[in-house]
């Protein structure tokens, strides 16, 4: 009797002992495109006019293929040993810790963690610029587009950090597939206005506007435009980061078939779906507006009617900008209650779930009173920093390069070399090395140009002082 009970609950286990896993195909592809088709989308246009028609779709499509050939290295560190059977890595720290150890295992938790709290602040920034824009657009029509229509964006940014506060409530990334699938469909409504919106303009306009080579010197300074030809590198860095959560995401698929395939085949899903859209959306802006193309393609106003339309999309944006926050937040949240557990075993307040049943239903919702309010704290630390540096270009493009080289590329390649035992100085080595050097190159180009955008921002800045 006993070994029959025994036999019925490993029905709801996996082979590690968790709870079965239900993710599949279509919600790691909803996750991956709810990470990769954020607000990043929105600064491509500006991107692609720094850099010119060539220079432009080029850098998007190499980043897009470099994206994928890494995610397809990393999905293999999942398990360590038989890509099959071998031991899970829940995480991408975990993979690290098991596959490099060392100090690798500390240089990727600062820089996973510390480009998901910035990711977190960079779409509090986005969303609250989003709302500020739908009262401006009403405000343009109403008064006309003469009017400054200025707005105080420290009410949106709180109203913000208030639905997320509620939301991280959520205990875990498993039961987010459909705030994530919610997103994607949202992600693609505002890219189609903004793609539309574009067409309907170059329309207008009866001509393509811009240049081979973007922006003039003469327009902007020699220096200006160095500087903004490498923060669009990170803008366009930014907008292919998903690689800090892939590990997580794959660690919600059920098997069979093996995560590593469903993993690869979603991975190419969504970059391939995400090039088509940046591509479009991102030379269609520039088209339209040329060297002017806004920062942020729906916010920055070049768009005016119809309004409606524009209103829809800024819409669109904070509904999908609300669930990609968790997707990024909850990987941090795991991680810090996971060693505080492991730390306080004894502790009731850090330990204790309390089980609430959902009325009309056999399920519960688990509540801890630690969670909450670590998870509170933390989402009003995001809100209060994005307060104080809501410069939307600049920490987009930080962003991108930080986590460009040594998250995307650097960690993935010598996990891979481990895993595989890739002989040194074969020909295979030999392009994955050079790969890596070549993204530590274009990371520091665009660190390095994106600081010079922040330190001209902070010219003109006061804090707590955000209007539009």
């Amino acid at each position: 009797m006993s070994m029959e009970i025994e036999s019925k609950f490993n029905m709801f286990l996996n082979d590690d002992g968790r709870p079965k896993r239900t993710g599949n195909l279509m919600t790691v592809s909803s996750h991956i495109i709810t990470a990769v088709i954020g607000s990043g989308v929105l600064s491509l246009a500006w991107a692609i006019g720094q850099l010119g028609w060539i220079a432009g779709p080029a850098i998007m499509i190499f980043f897009a293929i470099v994206t994928f050939f890494a995610s397809c290295l990393q999905t293999e560190c999942y398990r360590t040993g038989d890509l099959f059977h071998g031991k899970r890595n829940y995480t991408y720290m975990e993979a690290v810790r098991s596959i490099l150890g060392g100090m690798n295992v500390k240089f990727c938790g600062i820089i996973q963690y510390v480009n998901l709290v910035g990711v977190c602040i960079g779409y509090t920034i986005a969303s609250s610029i989003s709302m500020m824009a739908v009262q401006r657009s009403n405000c343009y029509h109403s008064k006309g587009h003469d009017n400054p229509c200025k707005v105080d964006g420290n009410a949106y940014m709180i109203v913000f950090g208030v639905f997320e506060i509620l939301l991280s409530h959520i205990p875990n990334f498993d039961q987010l597939s459909w705030l994530s699938i919610l997103a994607a469909i949202m992600s693609f409504t505002y890219s189609t206005i903004g793609l539309l919106l574009g067409i309907l303009q170059v329309s207008a306009n009866g001509t393509v506007k811009g240049s081979l080579t973007g922006i003039s010197v003469g327009e902007i300074t020699k220096t200006q435009k160095i500087w903004r030809s490498l923060q669009a590198l990170g803008n366009i860095a930014f907008a292919y980061s998903f690689s800090n959560i892939l590990l997580e995401i794959q660690d919600t698929l059920r098997s069979p078939p093996s995560e590593v395939k469903t993993m690869k085949k979603a991975s190419l899903i969504s970059v391939t779906m995400t090039t088509i859209f940046y591509m479009a959306c991102g030379c269609f802006g520039y088209a339209a507006f040329g060297d002017l193309a806004p920062g942020n393609l729906l916010t920055g106003f070049g768009f005016y009617n119809p309004y409606w339309l524009v209103d829809i999309a800024n819409l669109a944006i904070v509904i999908h900008l609300v669930g990609a926050y968790q997707v990024f937040a909850q990987p941090i949240f795991a991680y810090v209650e996971e060693r505080v557990s492991d730390r306080f075993t004894n502790s009731s307040f850090i330990t204790k779930e309390i089980h609430i049943p959902v009325p009309y239903s056999d399920s519960t919702i688990s509540f801890s009173l630690f969670r909450s309010i670590w998870r509170t704290i933390f989402v009003i630390f995001t809100t209060l920093v994005a307060m104080l540096l809501p410069f939307f270009d600049a920490v987009v493009g930080i962003l991108g390069a930080i986590g460009f080289w040594p998250l995307t590329v650097y960690f993935p390649v010598e996990m891979y070399i481990v895993q595989r035992k890739v002989p040194a100085w074969s020909k295979m080595w030999v392009c994955l090395k050079l790969l890596s050097g070549v993204a530590l190159l274009i990371s520091i180009g665009a660190v390095v140009g994106s600081i010079a955008g922040l330190q001209e921002n902070f010219k003109h800045f006061k804090p707590f002082n955000i209007e539009y």
